[in-house]
Parts: C-alpha cells; sequence; structure tokens
C-alpha cells in the first residue's frame, strides 16, 4: 500500500570540482614547449523541480542523500576535465524548502518551478590558463572546489482548491470517495485518516480539486493530535468547507459547538508562510458548511433547528447524505462557483523565473576581524579569499606565493596593517592559519626560481657539509686551547714561565 510523506529530511551533497593540472608541452626537439595543462570540470549541482506527476514525498523517505557528480580533473595537452553529472530531484507542487534551522529558503510552487539546493564546486584552473607575464610556466595548478553541503528539510502543502475540515468520523473521506473518483480508506472509527486525500471533482464544465484533511480536534492549532502535521495542508485551499456530523451520538456536541471549536483553532494557527500562494489566514478564507448524514432520521431534524442558525453568519449551507449520495449535484456546482470566483480574483501560480543579481562594483571583498582564541591574531572572511584558500596547494610553495600574492593585490596586507597586526601575527583564514610577514614582496619584483618553488618561501634549515666540517674543526680547535691552557702551554708550545 502506498504512503503519504508530507515532511523529509535530506542531505544534498553538491559535486566536487576537478583539479586542474600541471603540465609543461613535450615534443622531439623541443622538451619544454609551455605550459598546456588543463581546467577540472566543474561539480554537478543538485536541483528541485516542481513535477505535476509527484503527489509526495515518499522517495525521499527512502531515499534520503542526493549527490551531485564530481568534475573530472584536467588533463595535459590543454584538454579541461568534463563537468560532474548534476542532479535534478522531482518533488511535487506545493513544496516548501527550508533549512536545518527552520528558516524558509524556497516556496516551489507552479509546474517547473527549481530551486537550487546544492550548488557545484568549482574546477581548479590548470597552468596554462595560470601562465602571465611574470609566470611563464606555472608549476603548479588551483585545486578543485568542494561542492556545497546541506540538510534540508522538505515540507509538502496540497495544493487543493477545497479543504474539507470536521471532527473525526465526520464523513469527510466518504465525501471525497463520492464527490470524485478517490478511494480513501473509510471506517466507523476515529483518525481512519492517517494523510490528506486528494480528488478530483468535475461539475458541469468546471473541474477542481477537493482535500481532506485528517480529523481536527480542539488544540490542534497547539499540536495536539494531528492537527499540526496537516493544518499546513489547508494554507493553499481557496475554499474551506465544513463537514459537519449531524448523528453523531457524543455528549456535548453538536453542529455549532463542532463549527466555533474547529473555527477557533482556524483563527489561532498561523501560516508558516507570510507571503504563500494563499489567501492569507485561514480564518478569512470563504466557507461552506455541509451538514452530512442527513439520511439518518434524527440528523435530518437536527439538521432543521441548526441551519438557520449557520446561515445568519453568511455562510452556504447544505445538507447532504454520502451514503444514500443526496443533495451531491447542489455541493458539487456550489464549490465550483466559489472555486471559479476565486481563480478569477487570484492569478494562476507560474514557475518562478531565475532572478540575477549582479554584486555590487564597491562591495567590500572581505573583512578583517580580531582572533577572539589567538592573542594578537586575526581572522580574515570573505568569498574570495577563503575560496582561493581552497583553490591553494600548500605543499607546492610556488603556488603559496602566488596565493600570496593574490591576497596582497586583493588589499589583504594593508587591512592587517591598518588593525595593528605585527610581524608573525597569526592569521586565519577558512580555518587555515598563517604567520603573517609583511616585508614579502610581489612576485613581480623577485627573480623565479625552478617550477614548484618560490624564493621568498625558501627556508632551508639543514646544515651543509662544509658548514659541519668547519664547526667540527673550530670545536676541536677550542678544546685544545682549553686544555693547553690547563697543562700550562703557550701557543708556540713552550711551558708557560712562573
Amino acid at each position: 500500500m502506498s504512503r503519504f510523506i508530507d515532511r523529509v529530511t535530506i542531505d544534498v551533497v553538491a559535486g566536487n570540482g576537478g583539479h586542474g593540472c600541471s603540465s609543461v608541452h613535450r615534443e622531439k626537439f623541443k622538451p619544454l614547449g609551455g605550459p598546456d595543462g588543463g581546467n577540472g570540470g566543474s561539480g554537478g549541482d543538485v536541483v528541485l523541480v516542481v513535477d505535476p506527476q509527484v503527489h509526495t514525498l515518499l522517495d525521499f523517505h527512502f531515499r534520503p542523500h542526493a549527490r551531485g557528480g564530481n568534475g573530472r580533473p584536467g588533463e595535459g595537452g590543454n584538454r579541461s576535465g568534463a563537468n560532474g553529472e548534476g542532479l535534478r530531484l522531482h518533488v511535487p507542487d506545493g513544496t516548501v524548502v527550508l533549512d536545518k534551522d527552520g528558516s524558509i529558503l524556497a516556496d516551489l510552487v507552479g509546474e517547473g518551478t527549481e530551486f537550487l539546493a546544492g550548488k557545484g564546486g568549482r574546477g581548479g584552473l590548470g597552468n596554462a590558463a595560470l601562465a602571465s607575464r611574470a609566470r611563464k610556466a606555472p608549476g603548479f595548478a588551483l585545486l578543485g572546489e568542494p561542492g556545497e553541503e546541506r540538510e534540508l528539510v522538505l515540507e509538502l502543502k496540497s495544493v487543493a482548491d477545497v479543504g474539507l475540515v470536521g471532527f473525526p468520523s465526520a464523513g469527510k473521506s466518504s465525501l471525497v470517495s463520492v464527490l470524485s473518483a478517490a478511494k480513501p480508506k473509510i471506517a466507523d472509527y476515529p483518525f481512519t485518516t492517517l494523510a490528506p486525500n486528494l480528488g478530483v471533482v468535475t461539475a458541469g464544465e468546471d473541474t477542481f480539486t477537493v482535500a481532506d484533511v485528517p480529523g481536527l480536534i480542539p488544540g490542534a492549532s497547539q499540536g495536539r493530535g494531528l492537527g499540526l502535521d496537516f493544518l499546513r495542508h489547508l494554507e493553499r485551499c481557496a475554499v474551506l468547507a465544513h463537514v459537519v456530523d449531524c448523528a453523531t451520538l457524543e455528549p456535548g456536541r453538536d453542529p455549532i459547538s463542532d463549527i466555533d471549536a474547529l473555527e477557533a483553532e482556524l483563527a489561532a494557527y498561523q501560516p508558516v508562510l507570510a507571503d504563500d500562494h494563499s489567501l492569507g489566514d485561514l480564518a478569512t478564507r470563504p466557507r461552506i458548511v455541509v451538514l452530512n448524514k442527513v439520511d439518518i432520521p434524527e440528523a435530518d431534524e437536527l439538521a432543521d433547528l441548526v441551519e438557520a442558525d449557520i446561515a445568519e453568519r453568511g455562510w452556504p449551507v447544505f445538507r447532504v447524505s454520502a451514503v444514500a449520495r443526496r443533495g451531491l449535484p447542489e455541493l458539487k456546482f456550489a464549490l465550483a462557483k466559489m472555486v471559479d470566483e476565486y481563480r478569477r480574483t487570484h492569478a494562476e501560480p507560474v514557475a518562478q523565473r531565475a532572478v540575477i543579481r549582479p554584486k555590487a562594483v564597491d562591495r567590500a571583498e572581505f573583512t578583517v576581524v580580531t582572533d577572539p582564541e589567538i592573542p594578537g591574531g586575526f581572522i580574515v572572511r570573505g568569498e574570495r579569499p577563503e575560496r582561493w584558500i581552497r583553490q591553494t596547494q600548500f605543499d607546492n610553495d610556488e603556488a603559496v606565493g602566488y596565493l600570496a600574492d593574490r591576497l596582497n593585490r586583493l588589499g589583504v596586507e594593508d587591512a592587517l596593517v591598518k588593525q595593528g597586526a605585527k610581524t608573525g601575527a597569526a592569521v586565519t583564514i577558512a580555518g587555515v592559519t598563517f604567520d603573517w610577514e609583511p616585508s614579502v614582496p610581489m612576485s613581480e619584483d623577485v627573480p623565479l626560481t625552478g617550477r614548484g618553488t618560490d624564493v621568498r618561501l625558501e627556508r632551508n634549515d639543514r646544515v651543509g657539509a662544509a658548514e659541519r666540517k668547519a664547526a667540527r674543526k673550530l670545536r676541536r680547535q677550542r678544546a685544545d686551547e682549553a686544555e693547553g691552557e690547563q697543562l700550562g702551554w703557550t701557543d708556540d708550545g713552550d711551558p708557560v714561565d712562573e
């Protein structure tokens, strides 16, 4: 039996970018033909897209992990790596995307609406793309960036024209089954319906959808029973229909008190989305009252007593029997008319268009703040510096020197000087801590050495053989002089005169 899932948590991991290639063109009689390392491919994106053929989040319940394809690394001969394969996840119309903190990221309404759930990492540049006047044959390449990782919550809100509300066992599922071709589970005990049932109703030339929301009880707006889980399915309904059980034998219940209790819950419930594709608060929606089970004589008599009181509130009242199929045509055409009025006053939701927001030219590229954990340290935050850190091969001195040049051109060094940074201060960028040396010159002012090296970063603390031999000779000479002084000998070998 199929299951209705309307809330799931998924882990989204976009594809990683491929690494750039560091290569030198070689051929006969031309051993150093210049850099020819290709760029790495970009990682695949993970995209959520609205599909009208999908009606539940069941697939994500069993497969909550979504991963995009990784980009391929670049190769020699100026061959760029292939881009990673993107992943498109099909979700039902009316899906709301939230982050793990509960903040709303997207409201997916309308066929074809898309949301970028995870951005694939950029591919790293090869050394052919990094060649410049100063570095004619770079001995390094940039690393590919990791793909975006996010934990998202998908919450489904049924997109129905009419929402049926009522106490448990009021006959909502039975009403859906006779109004449409839907076949919901029906039984004579409370909370038979554990998931909303959606049906398509035809009245003449008009067609609309009706949703049977699981039974509400007092306190539903505060989470009692199943109300809080399914009240959100009413947020996008154009018309709310009170289904009243006129044949109930429970003490203290009657049609008027049932309607008042549910109205209090609808008024207390606040929609999650302030600007969703609905009519606002549930308390302001058009209403219609359905007095059900009037095929029972006692219920028919009770309907006679309360019909006038309900009509005074300005709500249309219809007496029906789902079992005997009484009053159904009148109810269908009345609902169709109310839905048509809504559609004429509210535009149909369409697929959201991609919005391109160019970045401001004078915006701050980075910020420098004091490190609260390291005395005298600083933290540099910014999209570009943090991205450059992720792209750098720290086991390659030339790549590290290139990173220092990029940060210097961006103005990081000047900002650190203004903040009062001293030589040797700990500077952290994207989790990597450096010992800051403001005296390091730009690469254009220093001669380039071998591929993969940078003369500014050479730190050779190893003592050579000649230095070790000279130090050993000096130690022996000092030891001999000390021994001679103890024996009373002079430098020429003669005894010292007393």
